[in-house]
């Protein structure tokens, strides 16, 4: 295990050849303006370079040792001298070609970054919007995923109903605890992977909203608990009015007055069972 072992060619069972022998990820970060607009930055590939000429995402091969996103943050500060402090990890999707495998980590950045060609692999970096993406000459494996990728790239937030979460657990005896129920539920949730329908890894900012005797359940990693001073349902249609215009919010409750206030408000929502069958037994 060593820094830049990553770094050969390999082929994939497509029969093409890649640079990464333990695969390779790029970091795609995104910020939306006062508007709404999505902004990219992006990465032009100097000349000499394998697809030279072309536009995509500061990225490399990934060491042995690390993770898609410790690899993508690395070589965004390699290649575009670009820091992760600031940037808040989305998700992670994943491109398999059959023994090799390309990751995008997508983060959200709260402004348009400096960013500048770091090493001779860049020739220049430059934030777009994402409708001008398209019109660059992409770099082919970008150009294969972004059809996909790009509709994932808004930032996501999910809602839990802690009080009705709980009760659709219904773990023994949880009505005479329901702090301790709450806080068993919150410890799962910080553990949990979060399943997505096109991401291999994802992570929603979690708000979990408690209520009555649950009031002072505990703040974890990867999730902000909201204590509700009056009603709960009420608390939670705070949290889902205080979002952006653009972001997905993703309320979970089985409660339907509460699903038709917030649905009002642009949100979705899902039942408890869609969070409550991915908990461990």
């Amino acid at each position: 295990m060593a820094a830049k072992d990553g770094d050969g060619w390999i082929e994939c069972s497509q029969g093409h050849r890649h640079w990464g022998l333990h695969g390779a990820s790029g970091l795609l970060v995104v910020h939306h303006d006062e508007l709404g607009t999505p902004y990219v930055l992006m990465q032009k590939r100097s000349w000499w370079s394998h697809h030279g000429n072309t536009w995509g995402l500061p990225g490399g091969a990934r060491d042995s040792h690390e993770d898609a996103v410790a690899s993508a943050l690395r070589e965004a500060r390699e290649e575009a001298a670009l820091a992760g402090d600031g940037l808040r990890v989305q998700g992670v999707y994943r491109d398999d070609h059959g023994g090799w495998v390309f990751e995008t980590v997508i983060a959200a950045s709260s402004e348009l970054l400096a960013a500048a060609p770091a090493n001779r692999e860049s020739s220049e970096m430059r934030w777009l919007p994402l409708p001008e993406v398209a019109d660059r000459k992409l770099h082919p494996g970008f150009a294969a995923t972004w059809g996909e990728i790009q509709g994932e790239i808004r930032p996501e937030t999910l809602v839990l109903d802690v009080a009705n979460i709980v009760g659709a657990r219904a773990e023994h005896g949880w009505w005479r605890d329901r702090l301790g129920a709450a806080t068993r539920l919150l410890e799962a949730v910080s553990r949990l992977r979060l399943a997505h329908p096109v991401l291999a890894q994802w992570y929603p900012r979690v708000v979990a909203v408690v209520e009555g005797a649950a009031r002072s359940a505990p703040e974890l990693p990867g999730v902000q608990v909201v204590a509700a001073t009056g009603s709960g349902d009420d608390a939670i249609v705070d949290v889902v009015r205080l979002a952006k215009p653009w972001e997905r919010v993703l309320v979970v409750t089985a409660d339907r007055a509460l699903k038709e206030r917030v649905h009002e408000l642009g949100a979705e929502t899902v039942g408890p069972k869609w969070l409550l069958s991915q908990l461990p037994d």
